[in-house]
């Protein structure tokens, strides 16, 4: 089965109230569509970044969120981890916010995931970023996952 990095995004929005927000409403159901079939098709992941943000915040959603990820293996910070990551706060041009999310990057990149999972379109699933993180990785002659959200992994192309 392919490998699949889950970003925070995935448990905190499985984990949520229903937004009153449209189209984070949507985002909520195309995950948890996504979530009901995810791990009969792919291998899931996430890692110890993630554990550390799923933590944070009001104490009943955290329960929520450990609960829906409490069965997936978990990436450990190793040395190529922490290349990685210093590496991508060298050259992938981030700042503020963006920041938090390299070690993302780091794991996903360092395990060879096939797949980032995200529903951060700001600094992860983004054009732009996903171009500079291909090209800094050509550098260094590392493969980039495909980085995408659940919507893009609704359907297997066995369905077709």
């Amino acid at each position: 089965m392919r490998s699949v990095y889950i970003e925070t995004t995935i448990p905190s929005y499985l984990a949520a109230k229903t937004s009153g927000d449209l189209i984070v409403a949507a985002h909520q159901k195309i995950t948890q569509d996504w979530w009901q079939t995810a791990q009969d098709r792919f291998d899931l992941y996430i890692s110890e970044a993630v554990l550390a943000e799923v933590r944070a915040g009001d104490p009943e959603v955290i329960l929520r969120r450990l609960k829906l990820i409490d069965k997936l293996s978990v990436l450990s910070v190793n040395e190529d981890v922490r290349a990685l990551t210093d590496y991508y706060f060298k050259n992938l041009g981030l700042s503020g916010k963006a920041l938090a999310d390299i070690p993302h990057f780091a794991f996903a990149v360092s395990y060879q995931m096939d797949y980032l999972v995200t529903w951060n379109c700001s600094h992860i699933a983004n054009g732009e970023m996903i171009k500079r993180l291909i090209a800094v990785n050509a550098i260094i002659k590392r493969s980039t996952p495909v980085i995408v959200t659940p919507e893009e992994l609704l359907e297997s192309l066995e369905d077709y």
